[in-house]
């Protein structure tokens, strides 16, 4: 499979842009990032803004609404959220809801989902936070109940948090199938074990390359050990470069990189990013995500669009 770059876009703080104007700011990075040869548009599925981003206070769209303005204004990269907390939906409705951005989408939306962490929403508004054991069960059961009603005409089906009774979703998605499904989290005893059982798609966070072939040798194990043949699920993970025009720009860009993920990123220009990534999509990661808390013009999003060019 050739690489691919995504825009992952948590960051909706523009202070020259009012309320009424933020769609435009939006839509222009989203439409930059198809323009440029990205292949993924995705954004947070959260209430608050997060740790790492910015202050709690800061702007937040929610998420499938802000994908449905994006499909009508793109044409052709895939549209999901990395990812959806488990606890913030019942599972049957989350299911029609990204089945309505798929048809909305012309068969373009990914189904991102993961077991939620962020406690301070959901005390806010008032959504249970189970343990973290819960939230793993919970999203075991969700993703049985997405696969049903994206592929069966009336399923059912009864768990210990929830359940279905002959659920009907018509339209179902365009794609044959349905959707497919990206588990987000690299946690090595449950996420990557309910990776295995469902996922076609994975996404982890930069943490640098020996880790990460750390986190596939566990994800193959717990495909042996559910029958899964682990090259169906395709590894993707934050892209461990800054891509600027120039070195200058490179290292500006890392002014806006999480401290604590500076150390597996490396400030690069266009022609020295496939040195950095090639060894990556060699260990078997296809997708990069590129973070619009960096990436914060069109025009820096098209600079690492040039990098794809050179990727093999």
């Amino acid at each position: 499979m050739r690489p691919w770059f995504g825009l992952h876009m948590p960051n909706y703080t523009f202070p020259d842009t009012p309320p009424e104007r933020l769609l435009e700011r939006v839509v222009d990075q989203a439409c930059a990032a198809e323009q440029a040869g990205f292949g993924l548009v995705t954004v947070m599925d959260h209430f608050y803004q997060i740790d790492g981003v910015g202050p709690e206070t800061d702007p937040m769209l929610e998420g499938y609404t802000t994908l449905g303005a994006i499909a009508a204004r793109t044409t052709k990269v895939r549209l999901g959220t990395l990812v959806t907390g488990v606890t913030y939906r019942n599972p049957a409705i989350l299911a029609k809801t990204a089945t309505t951005l798929d048809i909305l989408s012309g068969g373009r939306a990914l189904f991102g989902i993961g077991a939620a962490w962020n406690d301070v929403e959901h005390d806010g508004y008032g959504v249970e936070f189970p343990p973290v054991s819960e939230r793993m069960d919970r999203l075991d059961e969700a993703l049985t109940i997405a696969r049903l009603m994206f592929a069966e005409d009336r399923p059912s089906f009864t768990g210990k948090h929830y359940r279905i009774h002959e659920a009907l979703n018509r339209p179902r998605p365009i794609q044959p199938g349905g959707l497919r499904i990206l588990v987000g989290g690299m946690g090595e005893q449950r996420t990557l074990k309910i990776a295995a059982k469902h996922a076609d798609m994975t996404h982890w966070f930069a943490v640098g390359l020996e880790a990460l072939k750390a986190k596939d040798e566990i994800l193959r194990g717990h495909c042996e050990e559910v029958g899964r043949d682990p090259a169906e699920i395709e590894r993707t993970t934050q892209a461990p470069v800054a891509i600027g025009a120039t070195e200058k720009d490179a290292e500006r860009l890392m002014e806006f990189v999480p401290p604590e993920r500076r150390r597996a990123i490396r400030p690069v220009t266009v022609a020295q990013a496939p040195d950095i990534i090639g060894p990556y999509v060699e260990a078997g990661f296809t997708g990069f995500t590129f973070n619009n808390t960096i990436y914060r013009t069109p025009e820096a999003i098209a600079v690492a669009g040039e990098a794809l060019k050179l990727v093999a």
